[in-house]
C-alpha cells in the first residue's frame, strides 16, 4: 500500500493525468504545468523535486487499463475540501493549454468534477472562465 498524496502531489496528479487523458501530452501542456507551479499560491512551499517524483508515480498508475479512475480516488481522498475547486480549474488550464480540449480530457474532466463534489454550475463557470481565459484573435 502506498501513502497518501500530499495537497502538492495531489495537485500535480491531476495535472499530469488532464494532460495524459487524451494519450498526447504535449509541450504546451508540459508548459503550463510549469507556469502553474510557478505561479500559484498553493505551490509557494512545495518541494519541486518532490513535484517532479509526484508526476512519475502519477504516470506509472496511468498506465493501468483503469489508471485515471486510480488517479481521481488517489485525489479524492488527499485533497481537502478548499482546494478540490482549485484541483478541477488547473486540470481545465492543463487541458485547455494546447486550445484543443479532446473527448478524453472531457472524459477526465466530468469524472474529475463528480468525484471532487462539484455541481455542474461550478464546473461550467470555471469551464467558461479558462474557455475566455486562452481566447485568441
Amino acid at each position: 500500500m502506498t501513502e497518501p498524496l500530499n495537497h502538492h502531489e495531489a495537485l500535480v496528479y491531476v495535472m499530469v493525468a488532464s494532460s495524459a487523458a487524451d494519450r498526447a501530452m504535449t509541450g504546451d501542456e508540459f508548459a503550463r504545468i510549469g507556469e502553474i507551479v510557478s505561479r500559484l499560491p498553493v505551490f509557494a512551499d512545495c518541494d519541486e523535486e518532490g513535484l517532479v517524483k509526484a508526476a512519475e508515480a502519477c504516470g506509472k498508475i496511468l498506465r493501468a487499463d483503469d489508471g485515471l479512475q486510480q488517479v481521481v480516488q488517489l485525489v479524492r481522498e488527499a485533497l481537502p475540501e478548499k482546494l478540490r475547486e482549485t484541483a478541477y480549474c488547473v486540470a481545465l488550464e492543463v487541458a485547455a493549454a494546447d486550445r484543443l480540449v479532446t473527448p478524453g480530457e472531457i472524459f477526465f474532466l466530468d469524472m474529475l468534477g463528480d468525484a471532487l463534489g462539484l455541481d455542474r454550475t461550478t464546473t461550467a463557470a470555471f469551464e467558461r472562465c479558462i474557455h475566455a481565459r486562452n481566447m485568441t484573435l
